[in-house]
């Protein structure tokens, strides 16, 4: 098998960068957190080869996060020349025979953050669980990929059966570069100096092709300009409040809960509506905290949401991050859910064809020229007025084992980031798996706040 080290940039790119930088603030953190609920314990010797070949076939994980002197670019990717596989992948016995421990673990993983002297991801096998089941939380740093390509890497760490025959041997793979400060240095330089050409090259095009349109259609293109900048001006506008009055407080606590539905059931409700299966998880989502609003006697009209629009294509690499955090409000007060379904549909519609989701990396590298401290709080301000969390990430239609232990069920826990509730849909082989990250402070009873979430789900799945 090849070396997919051409498929993994040296640098971080702007919005990577601006990710890892805004760090200062530990309540901005990027953990990614996901809970694997396997059949059996996988064979340790097994997974334990099958990891050490993917670190040499993945160079992202034998990589750390290294800053080149006085911020003369971005963060490098560099060699870890003293990775150690046995701080990366761990074994545990459950502290209680319950799925609820193995949450438990997987909220004390989401509230610690990295060692950034390593590589940016942990695994963890839990075992000790009822009928001889076992469970893996696996945690990795926004910064190393996104959920589309984090499910891309964990195919490669895979098999598509239980008793799949051992990989080929390595051939000669080559280790991932390590970046001395003199060379940190000269490969800033020669990133600046490259991405000034391409800025100016993409100047010129840009100035030449506006120039064209101005004179055919000075009217559209000047609408088209002002439509940008206000686009532009709404995603960087700050929003500190929450609008739920429930949820004005924020920790570094966190609480994890699960929830499952049919993936053929809930793709049929958005159907009946017109839509998609995202637009039935969003809606369904939001009937749940309409209800825990109602339930707690503060009915809200709306909420300020957050959704990461996927800008990932085919040939993209596999680190990294590919999507834009879109901000936008959302209806608590429409009771019909197919009605709600349609109106979620619209407006996510609209915030796709914003001019500023494609600007993001542009944006980022702007905000990544300001010092850390202000760059944190300009998008601090974007971040912590936001009430809720939403997204949507395709797994594996087809069931899939690790080490022998077939994976049952796939949670994806997605990070706070200063909000109050993250709800992330992860597919697998049927299954709509629901994890649910929270704010401790703010919601303090995570069990209202799944039954809640259940009943909308379930009113939802009601109009096939």
């Amino acid at each position: 098998m090849r070396n997919d080290a051409d498929r993994f940039e040296l640098h971080m790119s702007d919005s990577d960068a601006l990710m890892w930088n805004i760090e200062k603030d530990p309540m901005l953190r990027s953990t990614i957190v996901a809970v694997f609920l396997l059949d059996r314990a996988p064979d340790w010797e097994r997974l334990s080869a099958r990891v050490e070949r993917g670190s040499w076939l993945i160079p992202r994980l034998r990589q750390r996060v290294v800053t080149p002197m006085l911020r003369l670019g971005p963060p490098f990717w560099s060699g870890d020349p003293t990775f150690d596989l046995r701080y990366h992948l761990r074994r545990v016995r459950a502290a209680e025979p319950t799925f609820d421990a193995v949450l438990d673990l997987a909220a004390t993983a989401a509230m610690a953050g990295f060692d950034r002297a390593r590589p940016l991801w942990e695994y963890t096998v839990v075992e000790g669980l009822p009928n001889g089941q076992a469970a893996m939380v696996l945690k990795v740093h926004h910064s190393l990929t996104d959920g589309v390509g984090g499910v891309r890497l964990l195919l490669m760490l895979m098999d598509f059966e239980r008793d799949a025959p051992d990989p080929d041997p390595l051939e000669a793979v080559e280790a991932p570069r390590c970046f001395s400060p003199f060379d940190l240095v000269l490969a800033s330089l020669g990133h600046r100096q490259r991405r000034a050409l391409g800025i100016a090259r993409r100047a010129l095009v840009d100035v030449a092709g506006g120039a064209v349109g101005l004179v055919r259609h000075p009217g559209g293109t000047a609408a088209g300009a002002l439509r940008t900048l206000e686009s532009v001006l709404g995603f960087l506008a700050p929003a500190t409040t929450p609008l739920s009055p429930l949820w004005r407080a924020r920790s570094l606590s966190r609480r994890i809960g699960t929830l499952e539905v049919s993936l053929d059931d809930l793709r049929a409700a958005g159907k009946v509506a017109g839509g998609s299966l995202n637009d039935a998880f969003v809606a369904a989502t939001l009937g749940g905290l309409a209800r825990y609003h109602e339930f707690h006697g503060e009915p809200v009209e709306q909420l300020r949401m957050v959704m990461p629009i996927n800008l990932r294509g085919g040939d993209a690499p596999l680190g990294g991050n590919h999507f834009t955090p879109a901000r936008f409000l959302v209806p608590l007060r429409i009771k019909d859910p197919v009605e709600r379904m349609r109106e979620v549909g619209r407006i996510v519609r609209e915030v796709r064809a914003q001019p500023a989701v494609h600007l993001t990396d542009a944006l980022a590298g702007l905000l990544n020229q300001l010092p850390t401290s202000v760059t944190t709080s300009v998008f601090g301000a974007m971040l912590k007025g936001a009430d809720v969390i939403t997204s949507n990430v395709p797994g594996s239609p087809v069931p899939l084992f690790i080490a022998g232990a077939e994976v049952q069920r796939m949670w994806a826990i997605g990070p706070l980031s200063g909000a109050a509730v993250n709800v992330v849909l992860c597919s697998h082989a049927g299954t709509c798996c629901i994890g649910v990250n929270s704010d401790a402070v703010a919601v303090p009873d995570t069990e209202t706040l799944l039954r809640c979430l259940e009943e909308g789900f379930e009113e939802v799945l009601a109009t096939v």
